[in-house]
């Protein structure tokens, strides 16, 4: 999976806004092109534009604007039309068929048919390309798996019926397909533009709202509006990206960037009611969760009571306060605010430590003196803990009586350690793929998950989870997805702790600048006033 498992770098500073934020800024470039319908904007240098092999959040952002696909994610980040401007869904929900705008065309002129999308995703599959997210976002397709197992040399469920119908056959019923779909890795490439050689994404030619003419060595990235773009055009001529290393806030205090992403440094200035970019601020919920996992095929956590104690025993409101100021939201459930199926009336376990200790009490352990030595595993190199690793533990310290030792161990060992010779409890964090409730549920607690790292099994939750996947009614899947989430938090599979969110300043003459929950900005509704 692309998981962007860098969360789990709890040592940690908060990832506000990776589109914007650095730690220092480039020196002015007099020959960066200028102009009143110009943004500015920091970035960073690609690692690659190839869709099919992205997989730092970067680069994405370059993507998202160059190429697209069937579908976008919508504001709400629920699917919704994009170069399909419709689809049916059979029956059964297996088979999905796709109606293309027509007249959709590349940035070289050429119009774009179904064939480029089939091309696109056998390309994707095809070991030569060795994408690390095909099997994320398309592995659900009939044949992709045979396919980037060498076992097939194309896609045998997907079908080109015509130049603007494409059908595709899902190995089973998927509710969440069609917001897979709208992730960078199903954008459709121009097949003589990847022809070009390896380092054809340095010239991409998409069917995006901007075009790229030429990936150079410099200063800033520079995209332009595309004038042919099937959709409305973006209100802005062009796009700059400032490339830089460091901290852009002090280039936004004097003028040389339009938009800002806020890092953890910056965050109280930012935040002042009475401050200077108090009327600058945009807040925004980032598809983040941060948590303690319960390793219940360890002990003492084999035994619900003695997670509810864990859990019951930390005051995170306080904590969370005191650490971040407000500036992360305290997480009672799962599914972080913005992600589609979060429940804002989910109830957690709440704060009370003397029922914890009647918990430990009622457990199979009887007392704190019969537990085993509890070691929590955290990434990090050694040295002073996160402040709010330190209040955790000594929470449990106060209101159990139990002792906690750490272990920091670097980010490499840690990985391995989820997978193989974790301790009892460790502290980690988990981003979206996609915005849908399976990505977070399914993935972290369901019993077959690679992911379930904490090793939690309910055959209650699971049946849920898998009748939710395969359940086509979006309402009735989201209510699944919530039944199970309450599940897992009364059962406590894990120790919610905090969301993340994105704090990004914009200048008031900047007008219809979006950045969603996925941390993707918008930006062909921008406009600026004269300034």
């Amino acid at each position: 999976m692309m998981k962007k498992i860098l969360l789990i770098i709890l040592s940690v500073c908060l990832s506000f806004s990776l589109l914007l934020s650095g730690c220092g800024y480039a020196p002015e470039d007099n020959t960066m092109p200028t102009g009143n319908n110009v943004l500015t904007l920091v970035g960073q240098e690609p690692y690659t534009l190839d869709p099919a092999k992205v997989s730092d959040s970067g680069s994405v952002i370059y993507i998202y604007q160059i190429f697209s696909g069937l579908l976008k994610m919508g504001d709400d980040l629920t699917p919704v039309a994009d170069i399909a401007q419709s689809w049916e869904v059979s029956p059964d929900g297996l088979t999905y068929t796709f109606y293309l705008k027509p007249n959709v065309k590349f940035h070289n002129g050429r119009v774009l048919t179904a064939a480029d999308f089939k091309y696109s995703w056998e390309r994707a599959a095809s070991p030569a390309t060795a994408s690390n997210t095909v099997l994320t976002f398309l592995g659900d397709i009939q044949g992709v798996t045979e396919m980037v197992q060498g076992q097939a040399n194309s896609i045998s469920g997907v079908t080109v019926v015509d130049d603007l119908t494409l059908k595709v056959k899902l190995v089973s019923p998927c509710s969440f397909f069609l917001s897979k779909i709208s992730y960078v890795t199903a954008f459709v490439v121009d097949k003589d533009n990847v022809s070009q050689g390896s380092d054809w994404w340095k010239k991409p030619v998409g069917t995006g709202p901007f075009m790229l003419p030429e990936l150079t060595q410099g200063n800033y990235i520079m995209l332009n509006s595309n004038p042919d773009y099937y959709d409305t055009p973006a209100k802005i001529s062009s796009v700059i990206f400032r490339l830089q290393s460091g901290q852009p806030m002090d280039l936004y205090e004097v003028g040389g960037i339009d938009v800002a992403g806020v890092s953890a440094d910056y965050l109280a200035k930012a935040t002042d009611p009475d401050g200077f970019f108090s009327a600058d601020l945009q807040v925004v919920p980032q598809l983040s969760f941060y948590y303690f996992a319960y390793v219940t095929s360890k002990a003492p956590f084999d035994d619900p009571k003695i997670r509810q104690a864990f859990s019951m025993a930390v005051d995170k409101a306080r904590i969370i306060e005191l650490s971040y100021n407000g500036s992360v939201s305290v997480a009672e459930g799962i599914l972080p605010p913005g992600m589609p199926g979060y429940n804002p009336d989910l109830s957690g376990l709440e704060y009370n430590p003397e029922r914890a200790r009647e918990l430990i009490a009622e457990s199979s352990y009887g007392s704190v003196e019969n537990l085993p030595t509890i070691t929590l595993t955290a990434s990090g190199w050694g040295g002073l803990l996160p402040v709010e690793l330190e209040a955790v533990i000594d929470q449990w310290r106060q209101n159990l009586g139990v002792e906690v030792v750490v272990r920091q161990i670097d980010m490499e060992r840690f990985l391995y350690d989820l997978q193989t010779e974790k301790d009892n409890l460790y502290y980690s964090g988990w981003v979206a793929d996609y915005p849908h409730p399976q990505d977070f549920l399914s993935v972290l607690f369901e019993t077959t998950s690679s992911y379930n790292s904490g090793g939690y099994s309910n055959p209650e939750v699971d049946a849920l989870l898998v009748q939710a996947a395969a359940t086509l009614d979006t309402e009735e899947s989201m209510q699944l997805y919530a039944q199970a989430e309450q599940i897992l938090i009364n059962d406590a599979a894990c120790l919610s702790f905090w969301f993340g969110k994105n704090y990004v300043l914009v200048k008031p003459y900047v007008k219809g600048y979006k950045l969603n929950a996925m941390g993707i900005p918008i930006l062909t509704e921008v406009t600026l006033e004269a300034h």
